[in-house]
């Protein structure tokens, strides 16, 4: 017997399988690849302080903003407050910083949305000849009458926000950092060249015990005391040269530079103003930008631990479609309701609630820590004030007194080598102590200033993907993929 070919099937399954195909389409995005290439990297990190504009376009809204204020011009060469917009712009801590904060503002972006529909299709042939195709076409859709939807939103959007105050903190220590660093550099270049005028003085007196020792007046043994003493102050030279170098690329890797950058830093010990305030703990506890990403970071397991405890309400499950069985059409209908009585998602609950448990004790911890080191930062920065303070009022100006008279004594005829020696190396000591010492005073104050945190509230750095180049060019190359027609 002949098996019968049933037309009205064949003509049926027609539209089904478009409708197949334009639900596979639908929605789908295209890969572009975007391969690594150094080479074309190190070309434009090699070219950043040429784009000026960029920098001072960035400079001037870094200064419309509630930051601090900053301006930018190169033409003069680096200061310290210029140093700071472009560590802001190019540090590479920075750049990754606000590239997580894009992975977080991409998952806020898509958070929330409903699950893709469900097509299924069965299919039976009869082996019987005059067996029709029997088949059932449905399509399932899940309903979220939990409201687990708006939650999940909910928990993306704080998840972005502690990426937000996570570049804060960053950008915020950032600064700190580069004062500081930029006041160890200029403190060794100053030292430099007090040794150098040290090393001219001491010349000078070796010149005078060479003709003292020749007239006999001086023994051989004091000119091997000058000598020795020259050789040690040549030392300390080499070994602040060597600092001043080491400096300098501290300050040119924090700054995004590459090591070999030919720029002009021009040394002065920045200004750092501590912001007043009458209780120093609620500023920390307010202000502090730590503490601040540590706060949004408990806010985040709150919205997870909401999350979770939303989960464990079931969505409805519906689903419909077109069969046919025997050649009679049919509409199929069906929906399904999990029931929370065995799981319940109390794992995820459990999960979530201790890790908010472990955000507070964060947060908690770290204040007190923060406590402490705004405490030790304080009597630091009071212990090198006074002790600057005594020996720039008293110290240096007795030593420059001695030294004074003993230039008249030697006008007169009167030199004593030796107690010359002994006043310049002790009137170096004193100004090489005193550089140390205003080197922690900065770094005191910048630290201070650290924790206390801004004077209001803050945002990221104004950076666009317009103005930095190398984010548009590498970084949102993926974001840029199309959607497929």
């Amino acid at each position: 017997m002949k098996r019968r070919d049933h037309p009205r099937d064949a003509r049926r399954l027609g539209p089904v399988t478009l409708l197949i195909c334009v639900t596979l389409i639908a929605g789908c995005q295209s890969y572009q690849p975007v391969p690594l290439d150094l080479e074309h990297h190190r070309t434009d990190a090699t070219l950043r302080l040429d784009e000026q504009e960029t920098l001072r376009a960035f400079s001037q809204r870094l200064a419309n903003s509630p930051s601090e204020p900053s301006s930018f011009d190169l033409d003069d060469g680096i200061d310290a407050g210029e140093a700071q917009v472009i560590a802001l712009f190019y540090n590479r801590d920075l750049r990754l910083a606000r590239l997580r904060a894009g992975v977080a503002l991409a998952n806020a972006e898509n958070a929330g949305l409903w699950e893709d529909p469900v097509l299924g299709f069965d299919g039976a042939e009869l082996l019987s000849p005059s067996g029709p195709l029997e088949y059932g076409l449905t399509m399932s859709l899940t309903i979220p009458v939990s409201g687990r939807l708006s939650v999940e939103e909910d928990r993306a959007d704080a998840a972005y926000q502690a990426a937000l105050r996570r570049i804060v903190d960053a950008e915020w220590s950032m600064r700190a950092r580069v004062r500081e660093a930029w006041a160890a550099w200029s403190v060794t270049t100053e030292r430099l060249k007090l040794i150098d005028e040290v090393l001219q003085v001491i010349e000078k007196i070796s010149a005078v015990s060479e003709r003292l020792e020749e007239a006999g007046e001086l023994t051989r043994v004091e000119t091997r005391l000058l000598h020795a003493q020259r050789l040690a102050i040549q030392v300390q030279r080499a070994s602040a040269s060597a600092a001043t170098g080491r400096a300098r690329l501290d300050l040119l890797e924090l700054m995004g530079l590459l090591p070999n950058e030919k720029i002009h830093l021009v040394p002065a010990l920045p200004e750092v103003e501590i912001p007043e305030t009458s209780d120093t703990t609620r500023r920390l506890i307010q202000a502090n930008t730590s503490l601040a990403a540590l706060r949004a970071d408990y806010q985040v397991a709150e919205e997870s631990l909401r999350l979770e405890v939303r989960k464990q309400y079931p969505d409805i499950k519906i689903g419909a479609g077109l069969g046919s069985e025997d050649n009679d059409d049919r509409l199929l209908l069906g929906a399904s309701l999990p029931i929370p009585i065995l799981n319940a998602n109390r794992g995820g609950i459990a999960e979530a609630r201790a890790n908010r448990a472990l955000a507070r004790a964060a947060a908690e911890t770290e204040f007190e820590r923060l406590a402490f080191q705004l405490a030790s930062a304080n009597a630091r920065l009071e212990a090198a004030e006074q002790q600057q303070q005594v020996l720039e009022q008293q110290l240096v100006p007795m030593l420059d007194e001695q030294t004074a008279e003993i230039d008249r004594l030697a006008e007169l005829g009167e030199v004593n080598t030796l107690i010359l020696l002994e006043t310049v190396t002790r009137r170096f000591e004193a100004k090489n102590q005193i550089l140390d010492l205003r080197l922690s005073t900065v770094r005191g104050r910048s630290e201070v200033t650290r924790l206390l945190g801004p004077e209001q509230t803050i945002g990221p750095a104004p950076i666009s993907e317009s103005t930095n180049t190398e984010t548009t060019t590498h970084d949102t190359a993926e974001a840029a993929e199309g959607v497929s027609p």
